[in-house]
């Protein structure tokens, strides 16, 4: 069974801070952790991924749980250890997340190193955001020793961080409609703007109308527009069967994408 701690960096952001290894009963407070440092050759982090491999997308209120899975492997013995994000140059002004870990890892020995493959879950509270915050971060990894010394490594993964969208008012109109007649398809588009805890209009963004048919799982794309200057999409296609409307935004590299639920309509 499963046993995780979870633990919130008390250093604030911009810093971060030693979190507990899963599993162990680590007595005394967080330390917080020094800037750049060589990597020690006996303390390796392998097999990291964030998120699996998928856009971190905040909105404006609730906690997101963003999941982290790796491997460390050490020949020596440790109080502490966590993968976290970060931008900037290492050691120079380095910007780091402030978040809450929950760590799982279980630990096997090998040909005299210690292995732990984790399962951790990140959390993060769009509270503690701002808008240029949108974009791509990398990742290290911090290993505290019993006894004092500590090791960062500096990983490959990277992970984008994007503003939630949001599209309000979707609606495929008349309802029933006649064969061969216009449909109007409405909606508005909206980001998370994470300085006010809002979301704004967000416009001259290409949006695409999909259809699904009745009796049918896939919808398919039938017209792409851009978004007016407030956010507003407008298009109108012919009615031919029954089936359900919807819009899609794919979004960019600071947006989250988002699909509307979907408005059937009846075709007679």
């Amino acid at each position: 069974m499963k046993t995780p701690v979870r633990r919130t960096s008390t250093a604030g952001r911009r810093a971060a801070t030693v979190l507990a290894a899963a599993g162990t009963a680590l007595a005394g407070t967080l330390l917080a952790a020094p800037g750049a440092h060589a990597a020690d050759s006996d303390i390796t982090f392998s097999d990291v991924v964030v998120n699996k491999g998928q856009p971190v997308v905040l909105g404006t209120g609730a906690e997101v749980e963003v999941p982290v899975t790796y491997t460390l492997k050490t020949k020596v013995r440790l109080d502490g250890f966590w993968v976290e994000l970060y931008r900037g140059t290492w050691g120079h002004y380095e910007d780091r997340l402030d978040n809450a870990i929950q760590q799982y890892c279980p630990k096997s020995s090998s040909g005299g190193y210690t292995y732990y493959d984790c399962d951790d879950t990140l959390f993060y509270s769009p509270r503690t955001f701002v808008n240029s915050d949108a974009g791509t971060w990398k990742t290290y990894g911090t290993a505290v020793k019993v006894g004092g010394g500590y090791d960062d490594d500096l990983l490959a993964p990277s992970v984008s961080i994007r503003r939630a969208s949001l599209i309000e008012s979707a609606d495929a109109s008349p309802e029933p409609v006649t064969s061969g007649e216009p449909i109007t398809v409405k909606g508005t588009l909206k980001r998370a703007n994470w300085n006010t805890r809002r979301y704004d209009l967000y416009g001259g963004q290409r949006v695409t109308l999909q259809f699904k048919a009745a009796g049918t799982t896939a919808y398919t794309s039938v017209r792409t527009i851009t978004t007016t200057p407030t956010g507003a999409m407008r298009t109108t296609v012919t009615a031919s069967k029954d089936g359900t409307w919807r819009w899609y935004y794919a979004g960019n590299s600071v947006t989250g994408a988002k699909a509307t639920t979907g408005d059937y309509v009846d075709v007679r």
